[in-house]
């Protein structure tokens, strides 16, 4: 959808509470063009830094890729709001941030629940479907947005890399979109429904056919108001032994 953040805001509470008590250093790994939870972190005391290769200009944010660079070491922990399911190698990049944690340091994360759970996807996605009919099948945990989809999964990874007091719970925020072209722009570009397309290998006309139905479907939810859908995510919490 167009506007996460409205969501992410209402998740902080409970990612503060997995942290250790201010001013523990935290370190966010994809912060994204906003800032993330930085600047909440900030204000409650912690010393807490961003990466993201679009991360703002300023003090409390370096414009690096998480996935090739060196991550800061010895912090007391590190969150990301969904942003882990984008790494080619996730044990790897969860080895790394094993070794950037002070001993019994946190990593707390968000992601994405599956694609059924998820009706700000769905309505692009079963019009895409409709038209195109099943994506060939994928490698089990490819990466992208639903690739910590599964709990089971998430707790072996994490306890590969060392981690213990694996914690999975499912939350259920409401996703506000913006306006119906923009949230058809997006669906076509990014996400389960661009994936689909992508693969499929369209022409132009069948591609824009689906955008307009898109567009359409969402200019139905936003009928009564401003866009509004359930959503289902994970938050998850980890200790790294001491």
């Amino acid at each position: 959808m167009g506007s996460k953040q409205p969501w992410l805001e209402a998740m902080y509470p409970r990612v503060r509470s997995w942290l250790p008590a201010p001013p523990a250093a935290v370190l966010e790994l994809g912060c994204g063009s906003v800032g993330g939870f930085v600047p909440a972190l900030r204000s409650d005391g912690y010393q807490a830094i961003g990466i993201d290769p679009e991360a703002p200009e300023g003090a409390g944010y370096r414009r690096i890729e998480f996935e090739r660079s060196e991550l800061p070491d010895a912090v007391d922990a590190v969150v990301a709001s969904v942003s882990l399911h984008h790494v080619a190698d996730t044990g790897e990049v969860l080895d790394r941030i094993a070794g950037a944690l002070k001993p019994d340091g946190r990593l707390v994360f968000a992601c994405w629940a599956p694609l059924s759970e998820n009706r700000h996807w769905l309505i692009s996605y079963d019009i895409a479907l409709r038209h195109l009919g099943p994506p060939a099948p994928l490698p089990a945990h490819e990466p992208g947005p639903l690739a910590f989809g599964d709990p089971d999964y998430i707790r072996a990874v994490l306890a590969a890399a060392g981690f213990a007091e694996i914690a999975v719970e499912r939350a259920h925020p409401t996703i506000i979109g913006g306006s119906p072209e923009e949230e058809a722009r997006q669906a076509v570009t990014m996400g389960p429904t661009a994936r689909l397309i992508e693969a499929k290998n369209l022409d132009e006309a069948t591609r824009q056919t689906i955008a307009s139905e898109i567009e359409a479907a969402f200019a139905a939810e936003a009928a009564a108001g401003p866009i509004r859908l359930p959503a289902t995510i994970f938050l998850v919490s980890a200790r790294r032994p001491g």
